[in-house]
């Protein structure tokens, strides 16, 4: 069941004293987040609105849409970082989930044996992890912890950011996810070129991931090539407050009309098929909001990420793209 942090929100509506507040996070979570939402209007006689649209993460926060009602405070629940606020009217707000991991970790010894191997997990599980490792530990597995960087707490992964598993890779034989969260654990695996475990609470399942992410890389590298072959590029800069990346758009189109391509620049902030749909003359795409929309979504034309956009630049001077995914940032 997921806890969430009432005590804090409660608190800095106390110290704060808002007229109103807005409240948002990931969607397995909105029927915990409209119940504290619930609580603070009961609790305070304030308007607690529920921004129930997406949000993938701490890039993702909804801010803009919290300033547009009005609203004092934007409590972002479940995005655990290792700051507490990111703006005056943001306050992040953890989430856990109180499962237990000790089944499933007894279940996985006998496969991670005579291995070392680095823990990781997302925001829900992070307080799970000294547990783990105790276990593990105890049957003679050497176990690893990544330190964080940035908004990474130790042994912390985002969907695009890999800081601790990077930093253990060259330690370790295999990584272990705490979670059931194959989105986090497909890009470990990518980054790390290691092969990784998902240790799966809710179904007390071990599975690896290594094959699947592999299936990913092979289909991201395919696009790259498909659009090495093209000659209009629209390069795509995210709407999304944590995803303005406009100078890495403006290096991109400098650097693909040195190779004699033409580029067209376009802002969005929700990046789908359907959308691009509408856009005429384009030959393929880039991307610099999320490098997740490009490797884990299709589209009918190549919508190169970050990463990929480099390796493209690779290809067009003949130069090798080996390693492309094997970075700890994919932004």
């Amino acid at each position: 069941m997921i806890v969430i942090d009432e005590k804090k929100i409660f608190n800095e509506i106390t110290k704060r004293k808002p007229v109103s507040v807005a409240i948002n996070g990931p969607d397995g979570i909105l029927p915990k987040v409209q119940e504290t939402a619930s609580k603070i209007m009961k609790r305070f006689g304030i308007p607690a609105y529920v921004l129930a649209d997406t949000t993938w993460g701490s890039c993702d926060l909804n801010s803009n849409s919290a300033k547009v009602l009005g609203t004092e405070i934007l409590f972002h629940i479940g995005h655990t970082i290792s700051m507490e606020t990111f703006d005056d009217n943001v306050v992040m707000i953890d989430a856990f989930d109180d499962i237990t991991f000790d089944k499933v970790t007894r279940k996985c010894i006998e496969i991670l044996k005579g291995k070392s191997v680095s823990l990781i997990t997302d925001s829900q599980h992070l307080h799970q992890v000294d547990t783990v490792k105790e276990i593990l530990t105890k049957e003679g597995i050497q176990v690893k912890i990544g330190k964080g960087k940035g908004q990474l707490n130790d042994a912390q992964v985002f969907g695009c950011e890999f800081y601790p598993a990077m930093e253990t890779k060259d330690e370790v034989d295999v990584n272990v996810f705490l979670g059931q969260s194959n989105f986090h654990a497909v890009g470990i695996a990518l980054a790390t070129n290691k092969p990784t475990y998902v240790l799966d609470p809710y179904f007390n399942e071990v599975k690896e991931i290594t094959e699947f992410a592999q299936k990913i890389q092979k289909k991201a590298t395919l696009a790259i090539y498909k659009a090495s072959e093209a000659e209009t590029f629209g390069i795509i800069v995210g709407l999304k407050e944590g995803q303005l990346s406009k100078i890495t758009a403006l290096k991109f189109k400098r650097e693909l009309e040195k190779e004699g391509k033409t580029v067209q620049l376009f802002a969005l902030t929700d990046i789908t098929n359907d959308r691009l749909r509408n856009l005429k003359g384009i030959d393929a795409f880039i991307q610099v909001a999320c490098p997740r929309i490009s490797t884990d979504n299709h589209f009918e034309k190549p919508l190169l990420s970050t990463p990929q956009a480099n390796a493209l630049l690779k290809i067009l001077r003949n130069e090798s793209i080996e390693g492309y995914l094997q970075i700890p940032h994919w932004l």
